[in-house]
């Protein structure tokens, strides 16, 4: 009886940690499927693709920094006055810098497409994040048991 007591608790934690598993986010897939998202919407060819997308990759490497410092600014409320005045002006040098990478970034990628194909890789990409944001609400008002909010 203890055997097969074991089996089924072996079972049922080797279950809970596939699905655990299938739940985290992978940077990889993600990335991914937004260059697919981007070339299919923006009508890149081969080679505007393997031009365009290790640009991409390399600004996002640098905005992620950014958004990781923005972060960490935004974990704990400074307890005074004259540190959430600091906070506030480093979170808009954060927000200026990556204005500037976006801009100093578009201005690379425009030497490897026409300013066409950018503004259309630029709009997919836009419209990716939100597809993605949408299905991220939607998964975790279902996964919380909570209806979505009709207002919007």
């Amino acid at each position: 009886m203890k055997h097969y007591l074991s089996i089924l608790l072996f079972l049922l934690t080797s279950l809970t940690v596939s699905a655990q598993e299938h739940k985290k986010f992978s940077p990889e897939k993600f990335d991914a499927e937004l260059e697919e998202y981007i070339t299919r919407e923006a009508n890149l060819d081969g080679q505007e693709a393997s031009r365009l997308f290790p640009l991409m990759r390399e600004m996002h490497k640098k905005q992620r920094s950014v958004y990781q410092r923005m972060r960490k600014l935004g974990k704990t409320k400074p307890a005074d006055d004259a540190g959430c005045e600091e906070a506030i002006r480093e979170l808009d040098k954060c927000n200026l810098e990556l204005k500037q990478l976006e801009q100093c970034y578009h201005k690379k990628m425009l030497q490897v497409v026409s300013a066409s194909k950018l503004y259309d890789v630029i709009k997919a990409e836009m419209h990716f994040h939100r597809k993605m944001m949408k299905g991220w609400q939607q998964k975790n008002s279902h996964s919380n048991g909570k209806q979505k909010d009709k207002r919007r």
